[in-house]
């Protein structure tokens, strides 16, 4: 029987240090993610202080001056040559009416200036729900509490495409009626909130939402072979078969074309119409402008978070630390390390964006057909940084150039060989095949094969399927649903 053997050993592993840690967490924070951690920051600890001074960093001149890529230099705004007069007392009280009128409550009707006329919030547009909008045209019918009850039910399960995704028998059991509504009562409230504007809201598919929608086609004719087309032949009509719909309706191709035509005018999503638009808007981090020549990136300035260390607090707490304050201490470590990582994070972005701009210098210049194959390791050899490191930089980091906002991974991309032993970027093979679909005749379309083999005789080997992938993430459509009947 094998007796139990105790054996040290000597291993070397690395470890991240805390700050470490944090300094490559915050690292492959967006720019909006990062700035939050910073506000958090500076909320709960005592150390840290907005910073309120007037220096901003500085942007190329209009002459051109030259700028450092990896760091920031401040200017001092000059004052005006013509200070405004704010010291009689007759501006002051108009500041204070002005001041006055902004901060009014608008919830208390609209409020006139003293020459009669509203003011110019008062004129502003108010977006409106879809619930809103019908229960202001359901209060105008003279319905019944129960009736109403129920089409109101109805108008709050619709989602923001505006349809009805709930059965109706669910619903005649949230409302909570005495007697408890019945199937036939429901459907009666379905029809009186499908007749109200917008035209097709309350469907419950999108066959039925158009079939709502053809009152609107003023040719009888025309409405006919519509709802044949949309009540038998819906899949045809998104395949853009026009071929197997003249068949089914025996009728022409152009006809068909024109009915097709006039479907697509209707809108699958009514409920879009209203309420505010969710636009979700990019602020790039690194501005590139051509400065003597010379491609230059530069962080942009607003996505900065102004903080500082509290000089003040720090040298108190130096001068009077002792061992009950570990807390404080804490905090005042965690400050430290939270401007040092603001910059250490910004410099190095803008280290590694000038990096792939003195790379892609001819994608700046030409276009997406210019790109040159990239690879994380380049730019991690030329900045002096892990191949991890780069990949954290690059997500979810924008540059916004000439051409565009761009991720700064879209900068990277494989090599892939050419016919003369040379090498193509992906990005450059995408740029070309979407001039191709461009270029193409709209009644005889290339398709993947053919745009293949054109490509083959540039020199440029890429197989059908790769074709297929990089036509798919241009969101271009295949060559049937393309091609366009003369």
């Amino acid at each position: 029987m094998n007796a139990p053997v105790l054996r040290t050993e000597h291993r070397q592993q690395q470890a991240l240090s805390p700050r470490l840690q944090q300094a490559v967490r915050l690292l492959q924070l967006s720019s909006l993610d990062f700035a939050q951690e910073v506000m958090d920051a500076l909320g709960r600890n005592p150390f840290l202080e907005a910073d309120e001074s007037e220096d901003a960093p500085a942007t190329p001149d209009a002459e051109g001056a030259p700028l450092a890529a990896d760091a920031l230099t401040s200017v001092t705004v000059p004052e005006a040559t013509e200070a405004p007069d704010y010291g009689s007392s007759d501006s002051a009280m108009e500041r204070d009416a002005e001041r006055d009128s902004w901060q009014a409550d608008g919830s208390s009707g609209n409020r006139k200036r003293e020459d009669g006329e509203l003011s110019l919030m008062d004129t502003m547009a108010v977006q409106h729900s879809l619930a809103e909008h019908l229960h202001g045209q359901l209060n105008l019918l003279p319905l019944s509490l129960r009736d109403m009850a129920l089409a109101k039910a109805i108008v709050e399960s619709l989602d923001d495409d505006g349809y009805l995704r709930v059965p109706l028998e669910e619903l005649a059991q949230v409302c909570e009626l005495d007697p408890e509504a019945t199937l036939e009562e429901m459907q009666i409230a379905l029809k009186r909130v499908q007749s109200l504007e917008p035209a097709g809201v309350a469907a419950r598919s999108v066959q039925e939402c158009l079939l709502l929608q053809l009152p609107a086609i003023e040719c009888s004719h025309q409405r006919a072979l519509a709802q044949a087309v949309i009540s038998e032949k819906l899949d045809a009509l998104a395949a853009k078969d026009v071929n197997s719909l003249s068949r089914f309706l025996s009728r022409p191709v152009e006809e068909v074309e024109a009915v097709c035509a006039r479907i697509r005018r209707l809108d699958p999503r009514p409920g879009w119409r209203y309420g505010a638009a969710n636009i979700q808007y990019l602020t790039p981090d690194v501005i590139v402008r051509k400065v003597r020549g010379q491609w230059v990136a530069t962080l942009n300035p607003a996505i900065v978070p102004k903080v500082r260390l509290n000089r003040v607090y720090a040298e108190l707490f130096q001068r009077h630390r002792n061992g009950m304050h570990a807390e404080l201490a804490a905090h005042l470590q965690e400050a430290r390390w939270t401007v040092r990582n603001v910059e250490q994070r910004f410099s190095t972005i803008v280290s590694v964006a000038q990096a792939i701009v003195n790379r892609q210098r001819h994608f700046l210049e030409y276009g997406a057909m210019a790109m040159k194959p990239l690879g994380l390791r380049e730019i991690a050899d030329e900045v002096g940084l892990h191949e991890s490191t780069v990949s954290r930089v690059t997500n979810n980091k924008y540059m916004a150039t000439p051409l565009g906002v761009f991720e700064l991974k879209y900068f990277f991309s494989r090599a892939m060989a050419t016919a003369g032993g040379g090498t193509c970027s992906a990005t450059a093979i995408r740029g070309l095949i979407k001039d191709m679909i461009e270029a193409e005749r709209p009644e005889a379309p290339l398709s993947d094969a053919e745009i293949a083999r054109q490509l083959a005789r540039q020199g440029l080997v890429v197989a059908r399927r790769t074709v297929t992938k990089y036509r798919q993430t241009l969101r271009i459509e295949a060559v049937e649903r393309r091609r366009k009947h003369v």
